[in-house]
């Protein structure tokens, strides 16, 4: 492998490599309605799009809720994404043949996700991409963004130093977990954060689209 700054490229999923924003707060939307939870905005919705799905509703509901909403809510929303809605959540222009490129430039590629392990591993298969990665986390399975844990471990997987790692996100909540977790961080407009919040979150760049990427790498 050439000599390069970084060795491994770690992707959020939503809002980053695939134009889902959308479909998750009509799923969101739905699933609140159905717990007979009170109402939220779309900017409200949109802003949590990144974190596990348990930390999103303590969120959006920080006076907290019963039990039987938290596990219908919940249960709703997973239902709506996979079996449900079919509001349209394509991948972003040219993002297959950006990540083939890239992995045949000797890059390591991983995610590192706010969605559960089925939602994630579900739309991998239906978009033939579940051997693209050489590793995934989602926080289903260890500790949410902003918290770094998910980086830590996909490090471990690959024995890869965070100085050799980048992470790719749309959130401020990508860019504080790579800062928490010493790792270099970029960001994209075109998910869930407005221009203004990825500026505060202090990336070393916010790239026109995703497909920038591998320009700016060079």
């Amino acid at each position: 492998m050439p000599d390069r700054k970084y060795r491994l490229l770690i992707f959020d999923w939503d809002g980053t490599l695939i134009d889902s924003a959308a479909k998750i707060v009509a799923c969101l939307h739905a699933a609140i309605m159905a717990a007979d939870l009170p109402s939220r905005e779309d900017a409200q919705l949109r802003h949590i799009i990144g974190l596990g799905i348990m930390e999103a509703f303590d969120y959006l509901y920080p006076e907290g809720m019963s039990v039987s909403a938290r596990e219908t809510v919940i249960a709703e929303y997973k239902k709506q994404f996979v079996h449900i809605n079919r509001t349209e959540a394509p991948l972003f222009a040219g993002v297959p043949a950006m990540l083939a490129d890239l992995r045949g430039r000797g890059y390591y590629l991983a995610i590192a996700t706010g969605k559960s392990r089925s939602g994630l591993d579900h739309v991998l298969e239906n978009l033939g991409l579940n051997t693209m990665f050489h590793t995934t986390r989602c926080a289903d399975e260890t500790s949410s963004k902003p918290n770094p844990q998910m980086l830590f471990e996909i490090l471990a997987d690959l024995d890869i130093g965070a100085d050799e790692a980048l992470m790719i996100g749309d959130t401020e909540f990508d860019m504080h977990m790579a800062h928490a977790a010493k790792l270099d961080a970029v960001a994209v407009p075109h998910g869930a954060h407005e221009m203004e919040q990825l500026q505060k979150a202090e990336p070393l760049t916010i790239l026109n689209k995703i497909t920038d990427l591998s320009v700016w790498l060079d």
